[in-house]
């Protein structure tokens, strides 16, 4: 297993049968993913798995061994990006609690596609709950942050 770019030591046969979630905030200190609803319905501890947004509270450790995690921590590792510095200025944060699974959600969008259309980013949103602010936010920074990635042209 590797997060964040870093490989992980094979976790323990016994921790196989935890959450990728309890995993990640009890063992490897990774706190950004959030308990929310616990049935995968909420979103807010959606990760990347190997270029796609899960919900890592429906995943088993044993289910990942070979996988790419990547986490909210791994997309600041680098400092901000355009797709947090978008969420910033747009003013998309509020209470914080599901920007760590957005984030995760609309990165593995624009990893897929550096343009995406407003019905995609709604596609990739759909299974995050945000109640502070107003999803209209979200997909003006996904737009932002497809542009700044690709300040010719998306993909060019």
């Amino acid at each position: 297993m590797h997060v964040n770019g870093d490989p992980v030591a094979t976790p323990a046969e016994a921790d196989h049968g935890l959450r990728l979630l309890d995993y990640l905030r009890d063992h490897l200190g990774l706190t950004g993913a959030k308990e929310g609803c616990g049935m995968g319905e909420c979103g807010s501890c959606t990760v990347i798995i190997d270029g796609r947004a899960i919900t890592s509270c429906l995943v088993l450790v044993g289910q990942v061994l070979d996988a790419e995690i990547r986490t909210v921590e791994g997309l600041a590792a680098a400092g901000h990006g355009p797709l947090q510095d978008a969420f910033v200025a747009r003013q998309a944060v509020q209470c914080g609690y599901c920007i760590p699974g957005v984030l995760n959600s609309c990165a593995a969008l624009l990893d897929r596609d550096p343009d995406p259309t407003d019905a995609q980013i709604c596609e990739a949103l759909d299974g995050n709950l945000c109640r502070c602010t107003a999803y209209n936010r979200f997909y003006d920074a996904v737009h932002d942050a497809a542009a700044a990635r690709h300040p010719n042209g998306a993909g060019a």
